[in-house]
């Protein structure tokens, strides 16, 4: 079992980390005051309520209340395990994650898995250039127009025939042979009986965001079947929430507008090679609710490219239904279908770049696709046929997200079938976002109970902890948030360059994390200026309360079994000080 990561290069790496440029390279951020906005991505909205603080390093949404660091981010917005985002960020910042020894648990070490993956691939192109049967491989892919210069990109490669040449070449003890396994690359028919999954194929792999391999498809080049094989289910590959392709699109362009779905590992590979660099495919399955979730984190644009023929057409209507529901004001889904008999790759070798991208810019809307499929399955002409795509048409559309386009397609449902668009959409209406009024910093924080104002104030600005001349005495208060406040300030004081993302994780796994998260988040839209004032006049007002508690214990004490001599003394101090205030 992994140790634990140790908090300290949790502290660094966010200190390096700068949210808004992470955020800001999966959602479009605009600059609103000292801070940042955009619609926010966890619930739909028309008015941007998601905001970012660079000052912070800390994001909130006042619509649905999601808030966190550039790790909890990643976490919500990825769907990424707390390790895996670290990783991530540490990645970015070029930093190797360090461990300590322990035994508390972090989630599976998957990095051997990776390992082993990484050397099936290279495993693979070493074969795809010193075998002595890799000619049959090479000719394939000369024929299919394929460069060096892509295959290289693509990683692509070569399972020569045979039933043991990987278990040869990496399987060399058990412990080797069972992360063979767990990976995928074996198969077995027996408990004792195992050989290579991936035999006589050619091999594409499949990366994650990172660009480590998860998995491989394996084509085949004559008439065998199946003609692609792909890696199984395993810890690491998923096929319903990846992606062929998608690592390399990302990094041949910066700024990916949009992403055309295509249906083989070959098609994209085709269409890389005649610098059409946005493509990707589905792995074997149909599109899926994590991939249409996968592909509008990526870009706003998506465009499905299908065979013209009925099987085509009918995948492009299922990809339609899966894509509805996520169908947010702002995304757009488009619909390419090629002449019969046509995939991508045989196109665009037959046409040419600039003929293929005028086709994905003509390609149908969402909504032409959607209206001419309904209408061709009725009668138009008669009242009763467009009373029928009525009725077909409005599960379909009511399955779109509440907003403009939901509207927008209603309406024009009713306009094709010649009924006011008022009668279509039973959908009850949703009430105009309110925008909270940001109320003085004095009157808002007058609400809040004092332990409980003075750990936001701390949350939110952990320098106030360096303050000179704070009050003390408040620590004796037997109240409910006080070793809490006393736990922050003592952490600050050793640690003075701790931030409020920095606070929060070291507070994740425990129970006041998420109030600590919740407290960053009320104050993020109140101005700075007097909240240093007014965090040591709310520690002032708790150490009255605290003098004022003590007296009074002393005044019942003297007034019912006595005070000791020393007692006595306390109470004349705290009398006087009563009296000097």
């Amino acid at each position: 079992m992994t140790g634990r990561i140790p908090p300290p290069f949790i502290d660094e790496l966010l200190n390096r980390v700068d949210i808004v440029d992470l955020i800001n390279s999966r959602i479009p951020l605009k600059k609103a005051g000292k801070e940042y906005q955009a619609c926010c991505p966890f619930h739909d909205e028309k008015t941007p309520s998601f905001t970012v603080s660079r000052e912070k390093q800390f994001y909130h949404c006042f619509g649905c209340g999601a808030h966190g660091t550039a790790i909890g981010f990643l976490m919500e917005y990825e769907r990424m395990e707390f390790v895996e985002a670290v990783e991530e960020l540490a990645a970015r910042q070029g930093l190797n994650v360090p461990r300590e020894g322990g035994n508390r648990p972090t989630g599976p070490d998957h990095r051997p898995l990776y390992d082993t993956l990484e050397q099936a691939t290279l495993f693979f192109q070493q074969q795809l250039r010193h075998h002595s049967q890799a000619g049959r491989a090479v000719e394939y892919l000369k024929k299919r127009g394929l460069s060096g210069e892509i295959a290289a990109t693509f990683g692509i490669g070569f399972a020569p025939p045979g039933w043991d040449n990987l278990i040869q070449r990496l399987g060399h003890d058990e412990g080797q042979l069972s992360r063979l396994r767990l990976s995928g690359m074996l198969s077995e028919k027996e408990q004792q009986s195992c050989y290579d999954r991936f035999r006589d194929r050619i091999m594409f792999p499949i990366r994650d965001h990172r660009g480590r391999t998860i998995g491989f498809g394996g084509r085949i080049m004559g008439d065998g079947k199946p003609k692609y094989l792909n890696s199984p289910e395993t810890p690491l590959f998923h096929k319903g929430r990846q992606l062929y392709g998608l690592y390399e699109a990302q990094k041949a362009t910066r700024e990916l507008k949009r992403l055309l779905v295509v249906e083989g590992y070959l098609d994209v590979v085709a269409l890389a090679q005649f610098d059409i660099h946005y493509a990707v495919a589905t792995l074997g399955t149909a599109t899926t609710a994590e991939h249409m979730e996968l592909l509008f984190r990526t870009v706003p644009e998506v465009v499905f490219c299908f065979d013209g023929d009925q099987a085509g057409r009918k995948a492009g209507w299922k990809a339609l239904e899966t894509a509805l529901p996520h169908m947010r004001d702002g995304r757009e889904v488009r619909f390419l279908f090629l002449p019969e008999g046509e995939d991508p790759d045989s196109m665009i070798r037959k046409e040419g770049n600039n003929r293929f991208q005028q086709r994905i810019t003509e390609a149908s809307p969402l909504s032409s696709f959607l209206f001419e499929r309904l209408a061709a399955e009725v009668d138009m002409a008669s009242l009763a046929g467009r009373a029928r795509l009525a009725e077909l048409a409005r599960p379909l559309l009511t399955q779109l997200p509440k907003g403009l386009l939901r509207q927008m397609m209603f309406n024009r449902l009713g306009e094709t079938v010649g009924i006011e668009q008022a009668g279509m959409d039973r959908g009850p209406a949703l009430p105009l976002p309110q925008r909270k009024q940001r109320a003085p910093l004095r009157a808002f924080l007058g609400t809040m109970p004092p332990v409980r104002r003075a750990v936001a104030l701390l949350i939110t600005n952990p320098q106030f902890a360096r303050a000179e001349n704070l009050p003390s005495g408040w620590e004796r208060l037997n109240l409910p948030g006080v070793p809490l406040l006393k736990e922050l300030l003592e952490i600050l004081r050793n640690q003075p360059n701790l931030t409020t993302a920095s606070l929060l994780e070291r507070w994740r796994e425990r129970e006041e994390g998420k109030h600590l998260g919740k407290l960053a988040a009320t104050l993020l839209p109140l101005p700075a200026e007097g909240q240093a004032q007014e965090f040591h006049d709310t520690l002032l007002a708790l150490a009255r309360q605290a003098l004022e508690a003590r007296t009074e214990a002393l005044l019942e004490k003297a007034a019912g079994e006595g005070l000791s001599a020393e007692e006595k003394q306390l109470l004349s101090q705290l009398l006087a000080q009563k009296a000097t205030r």
